[in-house]
């Protein structure tokens, strides 16, 4: 089961433990010992889940999540906390939180833990639906309303990269970066091309307003 985890926890014997107990399963492993580059990871890596704590030094863990769900940042978090007690644990799950394990914490119960959620929620993520648009992972295909899409391969990549980032502004350079793989030889007009050809397949007659132009910063997929 391929997946990247973030654990993001401020006592670094803990996280080293972390760390050694999910790389020995097979799974990637990026430490943090706060958030301060969260959102830079979360932009640049494909994380499957989050294991994050609540009592950091600069911001409480649940607050920070809380946020992040509101930027539209959906990767699944699993809190790993000492704060134990029934509020806790339902604040937590009130704070975008999927699943909650407690200090001190069992080894075999976080490998479980960690691997249930990933499998129910890479299970979600072969279908993929926004608004009337749907994507299925497994034959690699968009529909809107049921009615398939004919796209190119750089298309694909782009629609795909938006609706994965609903409600999240991208940058001409971010989306130069992420869907071009030669993208230190094309120039920002590139984009703007390759977007407007996407735009006259999915939304042919302009009334949907899929993806809108935010001057001077780039585009967001709503």
């Amino acid at each position: 089961m391929n997946a990247t985890i973030l654990a993001v926890e401020d006592e670094e014997d803990i996280l080293d433990l972390i760390e050694y107990t999910l790389t020995k399963e097979g799974w990637d492993v990026i430490t943090c010992i706060d958030t301060s580059n969260v959102i830079n990871i979360l932009d640049e890596e494909d994380i499957s889940l989050i294991l994050m704590d609540r009592n950091l030094p600069s911001v409480e863990g649940s607050q920070f999540i809380k946020q992040l769900r509101k930027q539209g940042y959906n990767t699944p978090v699993i809190y790993i906390s000492a704060k134990d007690s029934t509020d806790d644990i339902c604040d937590g799950f009130e704070s975008g939180g999927d699943d909650y394990i407690t200090k001190p914490f069992n080894l075999n119960e976080l490998k479980a833990r960690v691997k249930a959620l990933i499998k129910r929620t890479q299970k979600i993520q072969d279908i993929i639906k926004i608004r009337d648009i749907t994507y299925n992972s497994s034959n690699k295909t968009f529909t809107i309303n049921t009615n398939d899409i004919k796209l190119s391969s750089l298309e694909h990549d782009l629609l795909l990269e938006f609706i994965k980032n609903q409600n999240i502004l991208l940058s001409r350079e971010t989306l130069l970066q992420k869907v071009w793989k030669d993208s230190g030889s094309k120039q920002l007009k590139t984009v703007n091309v390759a977007i407007k050809r996407l735009k006259e397949h999915i939304d042919p007659d302009g009334t949907k307003n899929y993806i809108k132009a935010i001057r001077g910063e780039g585009y967001m997929f709503c």
